[in-house]
């Protein structure tokens, strides 16, 4: 018997104007929930909006902004800045929520990757 090779999904990957734009299609989505609060001792203070970003329907990994470039000497100090790309990324495997196909990028060479 052959064994099968599973190949992790690459993409789709998705571009929102900012991170506010993001966290308003994850929550139209049922992406986010009010999870519990605790102190040092264990006590419930309140509540506290999280993305909640795996369950065994969908899996999101928020890359957030993107940064290219860029140069440092070697102390670490910056000598030329890098360059902000457009947007705030989010790469999802899952079925594909509702009016996200607007956000759906395609690009040539991903930042980061389901592994």
């Amino acid at each position: 018997m052959e064994e099968e090779i599973l190949t992790p999904p690459i993409g789709p990957f998705f571009r929102f104007a900012d991170e506010n734009a993001w966290l308003t299609a994850a929550r139209a989505a049922g992406f986010t929930a009010d999870l519990p609060v605790y102190d040092e001792e264990g006590n419930e203070t309140g509540t506290e909006e999280k993305v909640v970003q795996y369950t065994h329907n969908y899996a999101l990994d928020v890359v957030g902004s993107i940064t290219v470039g860029g140069e440092w000497d070697e102390e670490g100090n910056e000598v030329v800045a890098p360059t902000t790309l457009d947007g705030f990324h989010v790469n999802y495997v899952g079925e594909l929520p509702e009016g996200w196909e607007a956000f759906e990028v395609t690009p040539n060479s991903p930042y980061r990757v389901f592994a």
